[in-house]
């Protein structure tokens, strides 16, 4: 039985387990027959030209984990941000642990999605947000709402500002000889809130593993939020990772994606706009090696005048690794003084490395200022003789380029330890120790 056939098959038993209201249920339903049409995505679609799941789709994937997971502290204290107080929400093969996670509602929501899936309460933001920017026809966020169980939930009244960064943590034990998980958040940043989150998804050990998640984010009038996601996972973890983000008026998105490890990791980063004076931000530094595969695909949808996005993503390739930058601005008619700005720069630093990159534009305004643009080099290798000539080892020499190229991403991350934290990554993936203070 192949993995499609064993979902489709999973999510008849499923269904029979679950006990929800009926337009949950229709709108599951809805969701994989949309994914029994399509099936997963392959590189005949335009969208996937340079990404193939071909290989990974061959893993016989546990859809259910068979056991329940333990894990301890100090087996998982290096993935969490320890040298900074956060709430956190830990899931573990796909299960909440209680005993990793600190969640609050004393102002704020930091719980769980079942309980806006289960709770009466929450019946009214069930309707209002669930599914509601996520894409109903794109075949695997159409099978993650299909599965939608278990997730974060992250609500942020009018007025408030969470007093310390929430942490959202996806654990795969290995309990599985291969497991697929398919985890669902839900984030609403209400009018005049504000929020820094920080997501990842971890495997704990190399057995295979596919994470299909989604993320729908709501913010609402004069909202900020700041999102990051680390993805530095082993070489035997696959991560489709598809966000949907909604803008109302004068509010602020910035979405940080550092991508260092994982066997093939594709971001589906998608902006909607839906009032005027937005501003959204996409950025992201990547670094991989070896066969490593990094798909970023965003969109940003300009529907609305006087609005702005910044995307900014930088990319070191080295060995047989693969970068793939599919980059689209779509504005309206009706968006006239749009301010949209797209830059892709990447170094090959391997004749066996190559990117993919694809900048587009569709513009339909006529009061606008757009621009794109992509390089693809290696470093200068007069500035490595100017450094090399002033006592500066060649190894430290590469990396200190390397480190200034992807600087200009790092300068806009807000919480100082996540940054303090990412330059040890990256230092620790150039091979070097950079040696200045952080």
């Amino acid at each position: 039985m192949d993995l499609k056939d064993k979902l489709l098959s999973s999510y008849m038993a499923f269904e029979e387990k679950i006990d929800e209201n009926s337009s949950l249920h229709e709108m599951r339903n809805q969701a994989i027959k949309n994914f029994e049409n399509k099936g997963f995505p392959s590189k005949k679609e335009e969208a996937w030209k340079y990404t193939s799941l071909n290989k990974v789709i061959k893993n016989d994937f546990s859809v259910f984990p068979k056991s329940e997971p333990a894990v301890e502290f100090k087996d998982v204290k290096k993935y969490f941000l320890h040298d900074v107080d956060t709430y956190k929400l830990v899931f573990i093969d796909g299960k909440f642990s209680s005993f990793l996670s600190q969640t609050t509602h004393d102002g704020i929501d930091v719980c769980l999605l079942s309980s806006v899936l289960n709770k009466p309460k929450y019946k009214l933001v069930l309707e209002t947000y669930f599914n509601q920017v996520a894409s109903k026809d794109e075949s695997l966020t159409t099978l993650n709402t299909a599965f939608a169980k278990e997730g974060a939930f992250v609500n942020i009244p009018k007025g408030k500002i969470a007093d310390k960064p929430i942490e959202i943590i996806h654990f795969s034990t290995g309990n599985e000889a291969a497991i697929m998980l398919q985890p669902r958040n839900l984030i609403v940043v209400g009018e005049n809130a504000h929020v820094q989150i920080i997501e990842r998804h971890q495997s704990l050990n190399e057995n295979p593993v596919l994470t299909n998640s989604v993320t729908e984010i709501f913010a609402q009038k004069r909202a900020i939020c700041d999102y990051y996601k680390i993805q530095n996972d082993e070489q035997s973890a696959n991560l489709i990772d598809n966000t949907y983000i909604a803008q109302k008026q004068e509010s602020r998105v910035a979405v940080h994606t550092f991508s260092f490890g994982g066997n093939i990791t594709r971001n589906n980063l998608n902006f909607y706009h839906q009032g005027e004076r937005i501003d959204s931000t996409l950025k992201g530094i990547t670094i991989v090696g070896d066969k490593q595969h990094v798909d970023h695909y965003t969109l940003v949808h300009h529907a609305k005048p006087n609005c702005e996005s910044h995307q900014n993503y930088k990319g070191i390739y080295g060995d047989s690794s693969t970068g793939v930058f599919n980059g689209k601005i779509y504005v309206e008619k009706e968006a006239q003084k749009t301010d949209a700005f797209q830059q892709n720069n990447n170094i090959l630093v391997s004749e066996k490395a190559t990117i993919n990159a694809k900048p587009q534009l569709e513009i339909f305004a006529d009061d606008v200022k757009c621009s794109h643009g992509c390089t693809i080099g290696q470093l200068d290798e007069s500035a490595m003789f100017y450094m090399q000539q002033r006592g500066i080892p060649k190894k430290e020499a590469r990396a200190l380029l390397m480190y200034a190229f992807t600087d200009e991403v790092m300068e806009s991350v807000k919480i100082p330890e996540l940054k303090q934290r990412i330059t040890k990554i990256i230092a620790n993936k150039l091979g070097v120790n950079l040696g200045f203070d952080l």
